[in-house]
């Protein structure tokens, strides 16, 4: 072999090798490329997993406000709607308390002359006995919507229910002990309609 041949043949061996190694280093760096648009793609998957995650938190924390209000809403109905039926109530118990307020003022008239047809001891028995049919009519008529008067004598003083008018000096009876009513009260259902008008004792001062 020549020389020349020789020289040619190991041109052509390091042309190859040379080429061999520009070939393996092209497909290394398609690799790595490979590898980075493989991790690009794994982020951006991660990125809009977390968005999705992010927005169903919001909507959860959402629809629980949404509840939470529903539920407050409905509350205050509840009690509304209670209210509303306890004023009802009151109205259509108390709707006549004025007029019957009115009208006791009539039966304290009769209930006077009564009083005075018997002190004066006179034959007006037929008078007195109509007097008296009104009173109890009137009485009947109150009872109906639930009207009744206060028992105060022999009663201590409650100032809830009574009014004293005057004190009077015993040591018969318990300090505010109720001898006297001047005027009747009275309650319609619970309520007072007229605090009754009354006499309470008050101890002799001691000399």
């Amino acid at each position: 072999m020549s020389e020349k041949k020789k020289i040619k043949i190991n041109v052509d061996n390091e042309k190859e090798k040379n080429d061999a190694k520009v070939e393996a280093a092209i497909e290394k760096n398609c690799e790595s490329s490979d590898n980075v648009e493989d991790i690009s793609g794994a982020v951006t998957d991660d990125d809009a997993i977390k968005e999705l995650e992010d927005k169903l938190n919001a909507k959860e924390e959402e629809a629980k406000e949404t509840y939470d209000r529903l539920l407050r809403v409905s509350a205050e109905f509840e009690n509304y709607k209670k209210r509303s039926a306890r004023e009802m109530e009151d109205f259509r118990k108390f709707a006549n308390q004025s007029l019957i307020k009115e009208m006791l003022s009539v039966v304290d008239n009769l209930e006077l002359a009564i009083d005075s047809a018997n002190e004066k001891q006179e034959s007006h028995n037929s008078l007195k006995e109509g007097l008296d049919l009104t009173r109890k009519e009137l009485l009947r008529v109150f009872e109906k919507f639930s009207v009744t008067p206060i028992e105060s004598k022999g009663k201590l003083f409650d100032p809830t229910y009574h009014e004293a008018v005057m004190q009077e000096e015993t040591d018969e009876y318990p300090e505010n002990t109720i001898i006297n009513e001047m005027q009747k009260g009275y309650l319609i259902h619970d309520r007072l309609l007229r605090p009754a008008m009354v006499v309470v004792v008050k101890p002799k001062k001691s000399v």
